[in-house]
């Protein structure tokens, strides 16, 4: 394993490579698109000659670890990297608060909110959930040598609760999930294409970065307004098509951030796509089944999709990375044929602002008290004893937001029951952070 500090100076000492810049980043799974907008924006203007980005994931190995497997000591290493993207954490501290710290679950709180604006209770749709991602499984079993869970499955064994699929955060059960115990690694080259052509790179070998547009989410879950929709994915999705001159329908290929099915729900949302349209929503199989969750999956995304480029050199696709939360958002198009109107970069400021400026204000916990309405939620499962607490989003009568959550186990057994997106609630702060009570 490569160990986490100063990633590319050991890579480059390993490869015996001296670049001018050794760059790693921090959280975040729109990472290899946002490289590939940033280093692509320094090759465009003649700063770079090319770029290597590498990336992987080792929490198989790490699980080993934890579980008493020797660990290689890493040499230290005297080089430094420069550090590039959002450093920020995912959570505030009222989700935090609230008992959140995993995407496992915060996802599924989006996901009551998808349901509940399909008129759907959670049991109707996880099952609607599982025709969605049984396609993907059947892409992963496509790429045998590159998926981690390269195996076919039909709706019903995705969605139907049992003891090898138990439930983890309603309404997601365990494969609908993806799983950080893999180890992954991809890697690509971009290049100015005069340099390609100087060290011999046959052109039937290129694929274009045609555009790529980052734009996040309002930061905070609990701050956004529509805990369902992504205008961040909708404010970079139009900027990329309207930069290179095309429409929705002209894309071939898609590969959507999939780390939980409401981060595809929120694509084909934003993109106003349908759910059974039949380019499909990945060319790997997904997070959950091809894998690679954590901050590389969009390297896989990306190779396959310039393998799938070669093969038509007149389609275009569009990738997308999402990091956190559905938060931060790199859209990227690529195609074998050179981009008509050159590599673009849209300037996403303007749309950022207006994002931003609809962000919730949040209550604290000692002023949160009184009614408030429920925007989204989980029952969070035990292992063993089924449903076990539940956290919630809620706004109160003057129209803050509020993060609570209760511990109470029939509480949770009836939330799994009834799906309760828009209940009343009475809220209150309880050591230091809010719970409620059911009204």
């Amino acid at each position: 394993m490569i160990p986490r500090d100063n990633p590319a100076s050991r890579i480059a000492e390993a490869t015996g490579l001296t670049p001018d810049h050794r760059i790693s980043c921090p959280v975040g799974g729109n990472t290899p698109q946002y490289l590939v907008e940033v280093l692509g924006r320094r090759i465009w203007r003649g700063v770079s000659d090319g770029a290597l980005i590498v990336g992987a994931e080792s929490g198989a190995s790490a699980r080993k670890v934890a579980s008493g497997s020797a660990l290689l000591e890493p040499k230290p290493i005297a080089a430094q990297d420069e550090s590039l993207g959002d450093t920020r954490p995912g959570l505030s501290e009222a989700e935090v608060g609230a008992g959140l710290h995993w995407p496992h679950e915060v996802y599924p709180i989006f996901e009551s909110a998808i349901a509940a604006r399909s008129g759907r209770t959670f049991d109707e749709q996880r099952r609607w959930l599982g025709d969605l991602m049984a396609p993907f499984t059947v892409e992963a079993s496509r790429h045998l040598e590159q998926a981690w869970f390269p195996r076919a499955r039909s709706a019903d064994e995705l969605s139907t609760v049992s003891p090898a699929n138990r439930m983890v955060c309603e309404p997601y059960p365990k494969l609908l999930n993806s799983i950080i115990a893999v180890d992954m690694a991809a890697a690509f080259v971009i290049m100015a294409a005069e340099v390609a052509e100087e060290l011999g790179v046959p052109s039937d070998r290129w694929v274009f970065p045609w555009s790529s547009a980052t734009c996040n989410d309002v930061y905070f879950p609990v701050q956004r307004p529509d805990l369902g929709r992504s205008a961040g994915i909708r404010a970079a999705g139009k900027a990329v098509l309207a930069a290179s001159g095309l429409h929705i329908d002209d894309i071939r290929w898609f590969d959507f951030y999939s780390c939980f099915p409401s981060a595809v729900e929120a694509a084909i949302d934003a993109l106003d796509l349908d759910p059974a349209d039949d380019r499909g929503f990945t060319v790997t199989g997904g997070l959950p089944y091809h894998g690679g969750p954590g901050n590389n999956y969009v390297s896989h995304s990306i190779v396959e999709m310039v393998r799938r480029c070669r093969s038509d050199p007149d389609a275009v696709g569009l990738v997308s990375g999402l990091g956190w939360y559905i938060t931060k958002h790199s859209l990227g198009l690529w195609s074998a044929t050179p981009p008509p109107t050159g590599w673009q970069t849209p300037d996403m400021a303007d749309a950022q602002s207006a994002i931003d400026g609809t962000s919730l204000p949040v209550a604290s916990p000692a002023d949160a008290s009184g009614e408030a309405t429920i925007d989204g939620y989980t029952v969070v499962h035990d292992r063993d004893q089924g449903p076990s607490w539940v956290p919630i989003f809620a706004r109160m009568t003057d129209g803050r937001r509020v993060a609570a959550r209760s511990d109470d186990a029939e509480v949770a057994v009836a939330m799994s029951r009834d799906m309760c997106v828009g209940h009343q609630v009475a809220v209150r702060q309880a050591d230091g952070h809010v719970e409620f009570e059911l009204s």
